[in-house]
């Protein structure tokens, strides 16, 4: 059996499952390293990552550069004396970091490689109405999320869940694969394989706001994905016309109503209690909304505050 000295690196809540499932099964982690302190809110006081807080309570030695290739950073990664680095939801590592270790350096993705490469595969996979997902753990090498395949497992995505829903299922997941890497490389049972040459590859690049916004010439179901599949953040928006009056509009939740009608896409209708919107092959029920400036409120909460022109249109 190896004797493992581990390097972790990550950030978001996402990392710190697997940190903990690191910690809880009594592997030696010499140091964390994670984002420098950022501030954020309304005071923009200073804020420590999901990661750095979980390894500060667990009395870890946490390491935040600001630059990677920093020569007074790559010293004191040296000087850690670790044989194996292990990443989950980090940035992207220069060569002198990721080839650093004696056993490599491999990362934990959310997605089944080599589709969904990139920085939101739990997003596009259900924008893209996909059925199934999973986890990756693979070694790093000089592209983005390329290396070799050390193990995967696949997880359904069911037919009304949210990016935030199957994001908690995959983080998980996604620990217990990485103690499971962990212990092939411990024991030197490890069997990588090169991610195959797909045709029709799927990407998972980086969400924008306009990526965002609701097309609601969609057809109903392309529609209800995108909804999901940015809740509960970053949100898909869209623009309210009502009257003369333009709203920006948050969308965190819907349901859709298969039927056919003949309103025009994008038409609003609401009574006291719902509002809905027409679209190519029935309804989506906006369920939960934030208006400009509010908190995220039940519709039928908001629908008590706001007066609706009976001619409203979503755009």
């Amino acid at each position: 059996m190896k004797e493992l000295r581990i390097v972790f690196m990550g950030t978001p809540d996402f990392a710190v499952a697997t940190l903990a499932q690191l910690v809880e099964a009594d592997y030696t982690i010499a140091g964390v390293i994670t984002a420098p302190d950022r501030p954020a809110g309304r005071g923009r006081k200073l804020q420590e990552s999901a990661v750095k807080k979980y390894a500060v309570e667990k009395s870890l030695k946490v390491l935040q550069p600001i630059n990677l290739k920093n020569e007074v950073f790559l010293e004191e990664l040296k000087g850690l004396e670790t044989n194996l680095q292990i990443v989950v939801a980090f940035r992207m590592l220069p060569k002198a970091v990721w080839s650093m270790p004696k056993y490599g350096t491999f990362n934990l993705h959310a997605s089944l490689l080599p589709h969904y490469r990139g920085a939101a595969p739990i997003n596009w996979a259900i924008i893209n109405g996909e059925v199934e997902t999973g986890v990756s753990t693979f070694f790093l090498d000089d592209k983005i999320d390329t290396g070799e395949i050390i193990l995967q497992e696949k997880i359904a995505i069911y037919t009304d869940e949210t990016a935030g829903e199957l994001h908690n299922r995959l983080m998980l997941m996604g620990a217990i694969l990485v103690l499971k890497t962990v212990q092939q490389i411990e024991s030197d049972t490890i069997l990588s394989r090169k991610q195959e040459n797909v045709k029709d590859l799927k990407s998972a690049y980086k969400i924008h706001k306009e990526t965002c916004e609701i097309d609601w010439s969609k057809p109903i179901t392309d529609i209800y994905n995108h909804i999901r599949g940015l809740s509960p953040y970053p949100a898909s928006w869209t623009t309210l016309q009502n009257g003369d009056e333009s709203i920006f509009l948050k969308i965190y939740s819907a349901s859709k109503e298969i039927e056919k009608h003949n309103s025009k896409n994008g038409r609003v209708v609401f009574d006291k209690k719902e509002m809905k919107v027409a679209v190519n092959g029935g309804f989506i029920n906006l369920l939960e909304i934030q208006l400009p400036g509010k908190r995220k409120m039940n519709t039928s909460d908001v629908l008590n505050g706001i007066k609706l022109d009976e001619n409203s249109q979503m755009t």
